[in-house]
């Protein structure tokens, strides 16, 4: 699948440091060295609706980290996947009356769009979940093989031999190895936070005939109306969700791979699942180490798609929004946390911008490259771009107040900066 337009870094004097990040499961903030190659795999869209806030706030924050370690001097590798068939996708395309296939394709361009006019760098393979059914299929069986995956029995009207990964025995697999993976070790949730989560999230906790009730679905036999592949000893049907990225991730990245980020929704069952197929197929861990966004709210309740109150980056920009206040406003959060969008702080992101624009033309370049080094000051400390854009504005307040003209080069390198690390071009 193609990704995006990926935009030219700027070049800048010196590199960052190495980036304290927070290890969602360290729970600690741990010192990430790559050791010149860094890798990272963020969880893309299920593309049945437009891209929304919590989207882009997911995706603004990593393409953070993306160019902190660029500009620490390593070099990147990022993949990122569209589950471009899930229940979700099949019930909007029916609900619609749209082909399904019509519908993500079109999603995804959205997506694609929205991603370009946000500044955001393109990952360099874009995986959709159906190019990626002829990978998951023998990882499957290999699980099978080994006793870590089984057949659950039909009922109420569900066919028999949809499979399921045995969380209990993989979690046994090598108790002597300390990377091994156990159910937890994501999340560090207990069983009884486990279960409602695991209802929410996409999990099936009272399908008859499993082991283990937090068993994920590994692959589903084919329903009448649904679309399958040939799944060879599996039988026809379709990938669930968490092995998709597994699989994904583990071609494409190293074993481990630097990062695996995503939203903190993404935490338990996700990437708990994700991590465990992972050691399970391979023997080797997933990432080394887990970075999760906050969610995004609007004006003080959560925002969904059942609610009807989404803001969507597509139609900010059909307004007339541009994309850089739409990123400013995302920027404007540390990317741990909880937040709600307001029509405010996106006034505040354009008037943010004009005062910026307008003091390019007064900065001298010792104040540039003081202002330089505290944007990757503040960037290494767990991707702290709220400091990083007050040092911008005490820069811009400072050079508009001595009201001397500047130095071309001093305006160049502060627009390069701010480009380079924190995607807004001035």
């Amino acid at each position: 699948m193609i990704a995006w337009k990926s935009p030219s870094l700027p070049s800048l004097p010196g590199t960052s440091d190495d980036i304290r990040l927070y290890d969602t499961a360290a729970q600690k903030h741990v010192t990430v060295q790559p050791d010149g190659a860094a890798s990272m795999y963020v969880c893309g869209i299920t593309p049945y609706d437009a891209t929304h806030m919590g989207h882009a706030s997911t995706y603004v924050a990593f393409d953070l980290l993306n160019r902190q370690w660029r500009d620490a001097g390593h070099t990147v590798t990022y993949v990122q996947n569209v589950t471009d068939v899930d229940d979700p996708l099949l019930e909007r395309a029916n609900a619609t009356g749209v082909d399904w296939r019509e519908l993500a394709a079109e999603q995804t361009q959205l997506f694609r769009d929205d991603m370009e006019a946000l500044n955001v760098l393109a990952p360099d393979h874009y995986i959709g979940a159906v190019e990626s059914v002829e990978w998951i299929v023998p990882a499957v069986e290999a699980l099978m093989d080994r006793g870590l995956a089984y057949r659950v029995p039909g009922s109420a009207g569900e066919p028999d031999g949809d499979l399921y990964f045995d969380v209990d025995a993989a979690s046994a697999l090598a108790p002597s190895d300390p990377d091994a993976w156990w159910l937890g070790q994501v999340s560090h949730m207990s069983r009884e936070e486990m279960l409602p989560v695991f209802a929410e999230r996409g999990g099936d906790p009272e399908r008859p005939g499993k082991r283990n009730a937090l068993d994920p679905l590994l692959w589903r036999q084919a329903r009448t109306g649904e679309p399958s592949w040939d799944g060879g000893r599996l039988g026809r049907g379709r990938p669930g969700w968490h092995i998709e990225c597994s699989v994904i991730a583990q071609r494409f990245l190293p074993r481990p791979f630097t990062v695996q980020a995503g939203g903190s929704d993404l935490v338990f069952p996700h990437h708990e699942m994700s991590a465990g197929h992972a050691y399970a197929c391979s023997g080797a861990p997933l990432a080394s180490h887990y970075a999760h966004a906050g969610m995004v709210g609007l004006d003080g309740e959560k925002m969904s798609k059942s609610l009807g109150n989404l803001v969507l980056v597509s139609r900010l920009r059909a307004d007339g929004v541009e994309p850089a206040a739409i990123r400013l406003v995302l920027l404007g959060h540390h990317y741990r946390s909880d937040w709600f969008w307001t029509a405010d702080q996106l006034r505040a992101a354009e008037q943010r911008l004009a005062d910026w624009r307008r003091a390019l033309e007064y900065t001298a370049e010792d104040a540039a490259r003081t202002l330089l080094q505290q944007i990757r000051a503040a960037l290494a400390e767990d991707l702290d771009a709220p400091a990083a854009l007050r040092a911008v504005d005490a820069w811009a307040s400072a050079a508009v107040s001595a009201g001397t003209p500047g130095t071309r080069g001093g305006g160049e390198l502060v627009s390069a900066a701010v480009n380079a690390l924190l995607g807004i071009r001035l």
